[in-house]
């Protein structure tokens, strides 16, 4: 079995140690599926911080902010408004978490806004062009002595905050596998879903044998065993990592990322679908999302509430020997969408405390440590666990 992720449970008070007043965090999306459970964290366990709760729809955000209790707030705000830097500065704002997926496609404004208005940003963004690309505006950050980060969720936050945590181990590092596999009876957001199926059948470049190739998302399907729940189909995914990674561990040879779903069956849809739209019947997969959704909530039944996550690291030790490290990560009890927001938690809190001194626009990367990410989730009582073997 897995041992608890990491270290012992405690309270912290997050007051800034800069000013008595409360530190002022705008959670765009404040009432979905995401910005709910940060909003519901940052509530719970983070003193000397008032929510705004955010959304188009004002009733929902202030339901929200009334179940959070005061001093929260709920506001109705459109993150794709043209006055959204003046609306910030209105509302005193001094970071903003932006969850409103999907992040392909989708541009800097929300960013620009925040820069704008002085205030940091942090998003859950999971689309590789957008995060790769967020660096474009450190220049802007920098000058306006922000913080804008992008990816603040388990790719890439989180997987490298792991591959950092035994980087030491290695001399030299030349392959990296990373995959997840949800349970069923997870809970799913539409705007996840479209997320993923966004490059389901599309072509990706691939790190692969020291060179750029090319993958189809949902496609190149093969079995992979988790310790705690067996094997699972796995397919190839489209992610920030394969485009981050590589130039950050130096004379990696490889990256891969895939994602499994319970169901077999389900799986194979998937790759159907990715199938269909390489054949070029359907332009883009994510017009099914809502359609996925509903049908795929049927078959919940078949399946479980644990998922979890695996990262292997190879290469060559200290001795110049081969070295390998399998880190895999298991969330029970419906706990698997709470990995995705722990980094944003993290990152908030560190804000509000004052203790993130780290300014300009870069990916999620060496912003959140693997003890951060443990005591988030030992503080909000999670049942997620992990461990490192090395075979």
């Amino acid at each position: 079995m897995p041992e608890p992720g990491g270290t012992a449970r405690t309270d912290h008070a997050f007051h800034s140690p800069r000013s008595s007043l409360p530190y002022r965090i705008l959670v765009l999306g404040g009432y979905g599926h995401f910005g709910g459970r940060i909003c519901r964290a940052l509530a719970a366990h983070g003193p000397g911080i008032v929510l705004i709760v955010a959304g188009r729809d004002a009733r929902k955000a202030q339901q929200a902010a009334r179940i959070l209790g005061a001093p929260h707030e709920g506001v109705a705000l459109d993150y794709t408004a043209a006055d959204l830097a003046a609306r910030l500065q209105a509302l005193r704002v001094q970071a903003v978490v932006h969850t409103c997926g999907p992040f392909q496609g989708q541009s800097y404004h929300v960013a620009q806004a925040c820069i704008t208005a002085g205030a940091h940003y942090i998003d859950l963004a999971d689309g590789r062009e957008f995060v790769a690309g967020i660096a474009a505006l450190d220049e802007a950050a920098r000058a306006a002595n922000v913080l804008v980060t992008a990816g603040a969720s388990t790719l890439p936050a989180l997987s490298s905050a792991v591959i950092d945590e035994h980087r030491a181990h290695f001399a030299r590092l030349d392959s990296i596998d990373i995959s997840i596999a949800p349970g069923q009876q997870t809970p799913r957001g539409v705007a996840t879903l479209a997320a993923v199926l966004s490059y389901c059948g599309k072509p990706f470049s691939v790190w692969e044998a020291g060179r750029w190739q090319t993958a189809y998302g949902w496609q190149d399907m093969h079995r992979f065993r988790y310790p705690e729940f067996g094997r699972r189909w796995l397919a190839r995914c489209d992610v920030p990592d394969l485009q981050l990674f590589p130039a950050r561990y130096s004379g990696v040879t490889r990256v891969r990322f895939d994602a499994g779903l319970e169901l077999a069956f389900a799986q194979w849809a998937f790759w159907l679908l990715a199938g269909v739209v390489r054949a070029g019947l359907i332009g883009n997969a994510r017009v099914v999302a809502r359609l996925m959704q509903t049908w795929g909530a049927k078959f919940d039944w078949l399946g479980s509430d644990t998922g979890g996550m695996h990262i292997g690291v190879a290469g060559v030790d200290v001795n110049g020997q081969p070295a390998r490290i399998d880190w895999h990560l298991v969330a029970r009890r419906g706990h698997g969408p709470e990995i995705p927001c722990m980094p944003a938690i993290v990152l908030a809190r560190k804000l509000a405390a004052g203790t993130l001194t780290a300014r300009g626009a870069l990916p999620c990367i060496g912003l959140m440590s693997l003890a951060d990410f443990a005591e988030a989730v030992n503080l909000a009582r999670l049942d997620i666990a992990w461990r490192t073997y090395f075979p």
